[in-house]
């Protein structure tokens, strides 16, 4: 027997997770997504892209502002969904329709729980220089990121995985994973277990203070952080009153001032040895290799940097 399923969910991580049920025997009834957004620049509106795949698909699409009103609640309750899968939506299920009879709420999180519940886990992860991550298929409950799980499966995190990599090797890795769980769900077996409350960490929203590199940190925390923000929001510094972002650097055994330049290739020392910046992107322009970048953009030996 199929289930019905209500899934939610808003951004590319989310994809490949809606693909993956469209694609096996279960029955979508309905999509919630976030709401289309206007752009910055005129009055063009842009859909997420769980909206745009869900059109394409054929599927029907819910974009409420809140999930706290009766027409949503009722709505979820005439349905009468056997499982709603939630994959990064981005909005709180309140606990009156966590609360409806035989629905299953289930979500799909980008880190080993209890490790960084929240809204950046695969940024945080990144940052925090942690040697794996992964996938965790979890009972939905009021608190953030606390119900107990079916279901993980570990990834490793090495020292030139971008949150870009990690993204979407999560993503094929929770679609894959999901379609597993729902099949133990089918068959009556799922079994949760409940989190540690002790070992939880948490993993709020990127705050754009924290994306600035900071010389006086170690190399190595500085190529985490370049990786962490890759490829976006970007790791930057000043140069010439621009923002330069970092998209790729190694680290490398000279000494040096923080922020100092040490050499004609942009090797830039911190506080324990330095990193070579391999790839840039000057604000405005697109990325280049730091051979070309350099072309245009003397920046000399012994120069400190913002």
């Amino acid at each position: 027997m199929s289930l019905k399923i209500i899934f939610m969910g808003t951004p590319k991580f989310s994809i490949k997770s809606l693909e993956s049920i469209f694609n096996s025997k279960h029955k979508i009834l309905t999509v919630y997504s976030q709401p289309p957004k206007k752009k910055l620049r005129g009055h063009k509106v842009i859909s997420s892209p769980i909206h745009k795949l869900s059109e394409k698909l054929g599927l029907s699409v819910r974009t409420p502002t809140s999930l706290g009103n009766d027409r949503e609640y009722n709505f979820i309750l005439n349905n009468k969904p056997n499982v709603v899968v939630v994959v990064a939506y981005g909005k709180i299920i309140p606990k009156k329709i966590l609360d409806i009879p035989e629905i299953l709420f289930i979500n799909v999180h980008a880190s080993l729980l209890p490790k960084f519940r929240g809204a950046s886990p695969i940024n945080r992860a990144i940052l925090n220089l942690e040697k794996e991550t992964g996938i965790t298929i979890m009972k939905i409950k009021e608190k953030l990121d606390s119900g107990p799980y079916m279901k993980q499966v570990k990834v490793q995190i090495n020292s030139d995985t971008t949150a870009g990599d990690l993204e979407e090797k999560l993503s094929e890795i929770g679609a894959k994973s999901l379609i597993e769980s729902l099949e133990v769900i089918e068959n009556g077996k799922h079994k949760f277990i409940e989190q540690d409350e002790q070992k939880a960490t948490y993993a709020p929203k990127i705050k754009k203070e924290e994306t600035r590199i900071n010389w006086l940190l170690d190399a190595e925390k500085i190529i985490g952080q370049i990786n962490a923000f890759n490829p976006q929001p970007g790791a930057w510094f000043f140069y010439a009153n621009k923002r330069i972002k970092v998209l790729d650097a190694i680290s490398v055994n000279k000494i040096g001032k923080p922020g100092e330049v040490l050499d004609d290739k942009l090797t830039i020392s911190c506080k324990k040895n330095s990193i070579k910046i391999l790839k840039l992107q000057k604000e405005g322009k697109s990325s280049m290799v730091t051979e070309d970048f350099l072309l245009g953009n003397k920046i000399k030996k012994g120069e400190i940097l913002g």
